[in-house]
Order: C-alpha cells, then structure tokens, then sequence
C-alpha cells in the first residue's frame, strides 16, 4: 500500500509541475526539480514517499526511459556515430576518472580507492538534466546528438568503474587488466543480450500481428514489459542492464519503421503510450532528484558545517571533469573550436544516475565516508546543471523559433478553421447540423468559451440538442468535408512555403486526428 501511496503523490507532484511549465518560463524538469524539494519539505507529504531505492528505481524508472530514448535514435546515427561514442563514453570516461582520482588523491589525502569511487560515482552524464539546461536556446544539431550518445552508453562505464573502486576497498587491491576485460565483457555482454532478447521479442509480436490472433492490449502489455525484462535478465547474467535496454530501443526503432502500416491502431498507440511514459518517467526522475536532494540536506545538515571538505571535494570533481571534457573536445572531438569545445564540457550534466550509484553503496563503504560520499555527490550534481544553465545564456544563442511557435500555430489553426466554417455554410444542410458542426470546428482554435461549453454539454446530457439518425449521418458528412477543406488549405501552404513545414504538419497531424475521431467505428465518443 505505501508504495501505490508513494508513487501516487510523485505522479501528481509531476502533472503539477508539468501543469506550471506551461505559465512560468522555465524548463518543466527544473520545476519538477523544486516541486520535489518543497514536497520533501512538508513532512506529511515528505513521510508518504518511501525512501529512494536503487534497484526499483534502475528497473522501473531509468531501464524504461533509456529504452524509450533508443527507440526513438536512429541506429544510423549509431552506426555512423561508433567511433565518437567509443571515444566520449568509454576513453574520455575513462581517462578522466584516473586522472581526477589522481588529483582528489593528492590534493586531499583521500585513499585512491574511495577516490575512485567518487569519481566514478560522477563519471556517467544524463541526457534528460541536458535538455533541461539547454531549454530556450540554440545547439547544433550534431553536437547535441553526440551528447545524447555519449549519457545512453557512458553509464556502463561508471558502474564498471565503480565496481572496481568498491572491489578495491573491500580487498586493497587493484587490477586496471582485470577490470577493462571486465567492462568490455559487461559492454559488449549487455550489447549482446540486449539485441538477442529484442529480436526475440521483434520477431514473436510481428508474427502475432500478421495472423488473425492479434490482440492490441497484448502486444502493448508485452512491448511496456519488455524494458523491465530485458534490464533484469541482462543484470542476471551479470552484464550491463543499461546498455542491453539501449540496444533493445535501437532495435525497436528498427522495428517501427519497418511495420508502421501493419497495424495502424497497434501503432499509433504504442507511439502515444512510448511519448506519454517519457515525458512522465522524465518529470518523475527530476522529482524524485529534488526530494532525495532535500532529504539529503536535512540528514546531513550538522555535518555539512563541521566541516567543509565535502564542498571543497564537490568543487574539485566537477571541475576537474569538466576541464578534461574540455581538453577532450578541443583536441578530438570538436577539431579546435574553443565554442563547441566549452558547450560539449558543459554538457556533462549529471542526475539521477550519479545519485542511484551514490545510494548503491550503502553498507560497502564505512558510515563516515558514505555520508561525505552523498554530500560530495550532490555538489557535483548541482553544479553540472547550475553552471551551464547560466553559462549558456552568453555561449549559445536564444532559441527564436521557440518564442513565436505558438504564435505561428494560433495564426493556422485560425485560417484553417475559418476556411472549414466557409464549406460547412457553402453545404446544403438543416441549420440546427450547421451549428454543431461549426460549433465542433471552433473548438480547434479553441474559441469556445467555457459558458458556451457548459450549455452545449447541458443540452447533450438532457437531449435538447439531440438528432436524429439522419441529421447525425449529415452531421459526420459536414465534419469530413470539413477536414477536407482544411487539409487542401494546409497543403497550399506547405506548397507555397508560407511557413514552416514541420509546423504544419503538427497542425496537419491534428486535422488527421480529428477526423479518425469521426469516422472510427470503433470510437465510442461518437
């Protein structure tokens, strides 16, 4: 029962705050971030929460996210990106854990095992914290896809590492042959048992869906679980559950594009269900980030002013990550451009995948250090956001195009319905099919007020707008030549070039909607 309670108070926490995002201009996960640390904040709702747990969280909330972000990557971009995510989530990885653990280990007589698991802890980045501090401005298209990349595979290489430096702790002893073959054998396992159970599964729900035993509630049960399983089955054989869900979503992407027209209904449904669980599984990680981040400070507040070393420890991880992403760019991967080099550093962002590890190793290291563990992690994770969010209000441009969509938008759907109004008057039709059908055509733009919406829904429910079979066959007639109207209208502008393709067809793609919602015959709302 706590757990259906505590994950029903997460649940509204992010419709509120995605509700918010729409007034206050500021990215939605920055809000459900604060809505997360005021909810800690009230204790009645703060003891609801069940205290963070890292293989439910892994399971139920990151393995499905990432499958949903693979699905929706190219495996082209994949293919052609092999040498870029190499370099970014496994050598710069890499490389700079062993220098910063280096620098930790020498600038705080820190034992270069626990050093090692601080760093590593800080290594994997989070392509979701990103999109939050890139919110409202400009980036190049492949800069931000190599982001993507390197934060889908880079979290492999953390838990290898920090396996290492708890393997480290516990025997004193340290194996750099060992533990490579070891994260190459969890890479490449991961990879392996991934696209083996997703090609499985690939091929069991496309035969179902040729034959007449096809059942769509099915199918979507079995594509939402599929995620989960293929997480728990590769963490089972004891390879990288991560990247076996990253490579299940490439797959699926594959899948998609290659049976779009084989069951239409399955489809569309799936691709609602897939950007639904996204946008929630995104605003519920930043909630339960801003709720452990609190928690954090209140468990640990005296100790955070005993001493300041957690800080100072904070200080130095993040920044000396960022100055080898920094050099890393500069010297390969962004050929000597200073701009890009700094953007790319300043990418780095790190989330709820460092504060999962950081829970992870409870009761491996001592208490003293487990606590300065936390503190240290949850500098590093503010900092990674707070830093670049101000800093790339000077190095990237504002995103302009964001500012007048909506404007652009409101402008169509007002041409576009006024040229459906025109043909439904130009139709011979009896004038009370004339009025609903306008009336329903309005409510594209969303003119209709709330007055005229509560008398319609009064004269429904109590059968004064009611018409007959005949005046309802003319009623769907008028709709479809509506919509008909105002798709030719879309066209002519996509021909023309009046504005910007992708635009339209948003409006385009909800014109189509609209009409599948008339002549459905398996729409129970009409």
């Amino acid at each position: 029962m706590a757990f259906f309670v505590s994950t029903f108070i997460l649940l509204v926490t992010v419709a509120m705050a995605n509700l918010l995002a729409q007034w206050v201009p500021i990215s939605k996960n920055y809000l459900a971030l604060g809505a997360g640390i005021v909810g800690a904040l009230i204790p009645s709702l703060n003891q609801l929460v069940l205290p963070f747990e890292n293989d439910i969280f892994m399971m139920l909330i990151l393995a499905p996210l990432l499958f949903f972000e693979g699905q929706v990557t190219p495996m082209v971009k994949v293919s052609k990106g092999i040498p870029s995510i190499l370099g970014t989530a496994f050598i710069l990885a890499i490389v700079s854990a062993i220098v910063v653990t280096v620098g930790v280990h020498q600038g705080f007589a820190v034992g270069l095992p626990l050093a090692l698991v601080m760093v590593a802890i800080s290594t994997p980045t989070d392509a979701t914290a990103f999109e939050s501090v890139i919110t409202g401005r400009k980036i190049s298209q492949r800069l931000g896809d190599q982001l993507k990349m390197e934060s889908l595979f880079n979290d492999a290489t953390g838990l290898i590492l920090l396996q290492a430096g708890l393997i480290w702790v516990k025997t004193s002893e340290f194996s750099f042959g060992q533990n490579l073959v070891k994260l190459l054998v969890s890479a490449l396992g991961g990879a392996l048992v991934g696209g083996i159970l997703a090609v499985v599964f690939m091929i069991f729900r496309q035969a179902l869906v040729r034959t007449e035993g096809n059942v769509i509630s099915s199918q979507t049960l079995v594509y939402l679980l599929t995620p989960i399983i293929i997480y728990l089955v590769a963490e089972r054989l004891d390879v990288s559950g991560i990247i076996a869900v990253v490579v299940a979503g490439l797959i699926h992407n594959g899948e998609a594009n290659s049976s779009r027209f084989t069951a239409p209904r399955q489809m569309y449904l799936g691709t609602q269900l897939m950007n639904f669980s996204s946008e929630i599984l995104n605003g519920g990680v930043f909630v339960i980030l801003g709720i452990s981040l609190e928690r954090i400070v209140q468990s640990q507040h005296q100790k955070m002013f005993q001493s300041l070393d957690w800080l100072w420890l904070g200080l130095v991880i993040y920044g000396g990550l960022l100055i080898c992403r920094l050099v890393y760019a500069y010297g390969f991967a962004m050929k000597r451009q200073w701009l890009n080099s700094w953007v790319f550093a300043l990418g780095g962002v790190h989330g709820t995948v460092t504060l999962a590890m950081t829970f992870s190793i409870a009761g491996m290291v001592s208490t003293f250090w487990f606590r300065q563990v936390i503190l240290v992690e949850t500098v590093v994770i503010v900092l990674s956001m707070l830093v670049p969010t101000i800093l790339f209000r000077w190095l990237l441009p504002r995103d302009g195009d964001a500012l007048v969509k909506d404007e652009i938008l409101a402008r169509i759907r007002q041409e576009m319905t006024a040229v459906g109004i025109q043909r439904v008057q130009e139709l011979d039709l009896p004038a009370a099919v004339k009025r609903l059908v306008i009336y329903d055509l309005q409510d594209q733009t969303k003119t209709n007020p709330l007055r005229s919406y509560l008398r319609r829904w009064r004269g429904i429910i109590s059968h004064r707008e009611a018409i007959n079979f005949l005046q309802s066959r003319d009623q769907r007639w008028a709709m479809m030549q509506a919509f008909a109207s105002e798709r030719a209208f879309l066209a002519e502008q996509a021909r023309q070039h009046v504005v910007d393709v992708a635009l339209l067809h948003d409006v385009y793609t909800e014109v189509l909607m609209s009409e599948a919602l008339v002549v459905d015959p398996y729409s129970r709302m009409v």
